[in-house]
């Protein structure tokens, strides 16, 4: 299926025989001596492994500061997404066809929308993740990044699917990804909360939106007016709190018994995480799967959902950086991302344009192992865009 295909994994996924820093300096030069599922289903696939692309420390919001971040081929003062930068710079700077990046938080979908990128956030279990060094074992995903639709559903189709290393992988067949872009989108539902998607977000990501569903009921799908469950706040103001949690486990050992070998942003997720009580933790857990619940209702209703990807077009580096340390702001730029990461729903991250030379995106959110169903309406929608514009690279 992918023969021949350049393809680029993100540095923390392993491959026996190479180091996997996981974008620290205290992983610097391990090798776990074994290669993650996935990588092997590339390789099994015909797929050649390029490199290895770099992350932010940990995977989490910064990169190590004594290492050099990826630049957004689009315009380098601009923010390329974490925490799969460095696959969303390589992909869109055509170094790769397609690269694998993972999402606790959003870092498959946001270096897809500052990258101008197309990005598949499977269902959770939907794609194995042994062999993947951990941000939090309970919201991890991972899946393709690539410049149109069907290379990331060939890619998804290679990866998905049940691995007995995994006990939260899902024990479902895998369709033809493929062919469901032929279907046609006659009669699909897509659900709008417009309430959701218009507060905090700038005017041009809104009409961006907007400017989808137009196109889409012009292809003969129907939009409907809904309301996302209301525990979704909540979820995203202590998304750091669960994520700090299961991120302590993962650094176990590491820190903070070599704490100084730390940046400031993952040494301060790992305080945070040692600190969160049990009661804490589970009580989020009862809140998450209540939010799982009242959306699997509501994806009963329509067929999926749209919603941007983030709050404006990709901010600046410097922008970025002070959205990181502060906490409420943080939390406001993941609005869109971290309830679906919560929830384990999939997700379709597609390009709507350009605007002043930076990529305008939104996401589509789906029914639980309905990947085929957003490849469908995303294939159409692309089609329908005719977006083939490239980073303007000496």
């Amino acid at each position: 299926a992918l023969h021949g295909v350049p393809i680029a994994i993100k540095d923390l996924l392993f491959l026996a025989g190479y180091p996997t820093a996981s974008g620290t300096l205290v992983m610097r030069g391990y090798d776990p001596g074994y290669t993650a599922t996935v990588v092997e289903k590339l390789e099994a696939a015909g797929a050649v492994l390029i490199g290895k692309t770099q992350l932010t420390e940990g995977a989490f919001g910064s990169h190590h500061p004594d290492i050099d971040p990826p630049r957004n081929p689009w315009d380098q003062a601009h923010w390329p997404g974490v925490s799969s930068s460095g696959s969303g710079v390589a992909v869109a700077a055509g170094m790769a066809f397609g690269a694998l990046g993972s999402d606790t938080g959003g870092s498959i979908r946001f270096p897809s929308a500052a990258c101008g990128l197309v990005g598949i956030k499977p269902t959770y279990g939907r794609v194995s993740r042994y062999g993947a060094f951990p941000l939090a074992e309970s919201l991890d995903h991972i899946g393709p990044m690539t410049r149109t639709v069907e290379d990331a559903a060939r890619m998804l189709g290679v990866i998905a699917g049940r691995d007995p290393h995994d006990p939260t992988s899902l024990d479902a067949a895998v369709p033809n990804y493929v062919a469901a872009m032929a279907e046609r989108v006659e009669g699909l539902r897509i659900g709008v909360d417009w309430d959701y998607v218009q507060t905090g977000v700038d005017g041009v990501v809104v009409q961006a939106v907007r400017d989808a569903l137009v196109m889409f009921e012009g292809l003969g799908a129907k939009v409907v007016e809904v309301t996302l469950p209301g525990d979704y706040q909540t979820l995203v103001d202590q998304w750091a709190v669960t994520t700090g949690k299961d991120c302590a486990k993962a650094h176990e050992g590491l820190f903070p018994e070599q704490a100084e070998r730390y940046g400031p942003a993952l040494s301060g997720l790992l305080e945070l995480g040692h600190s969160v009580t049990d009661a804490v933790y589970d009580g989020l857990e009862r809140l998450r799967g209540r939010f799982t619940t009242e959306l699997n209702a509501l994806l009963q209703d329509v067929d999926m959902l749209i919603a941007p990807c983030m709050t404006s077009l990709p901010p600046t580096v410097a922008e970025m950086e002070a959205t990181v340390a502060r906490d409420d702001a943080r939390a406001a730029f993941i609005t869109f991302t971290a309830p679906f990461d919560y929830s384990g729903h999939p997700t379709l991250t597609l390009p709507a344009g350009l605007d002043g030379g930076l990529p305008l995106s939104f996401q589509l959110i789906g029914r639980k192992l309905d990947e085929g169903g957003l490849v469908r309406a995303g294939s159409a929608y692309e089609r329908a865009l005719g977006f083939d514009a490239h980073p303007p690279i000496d």
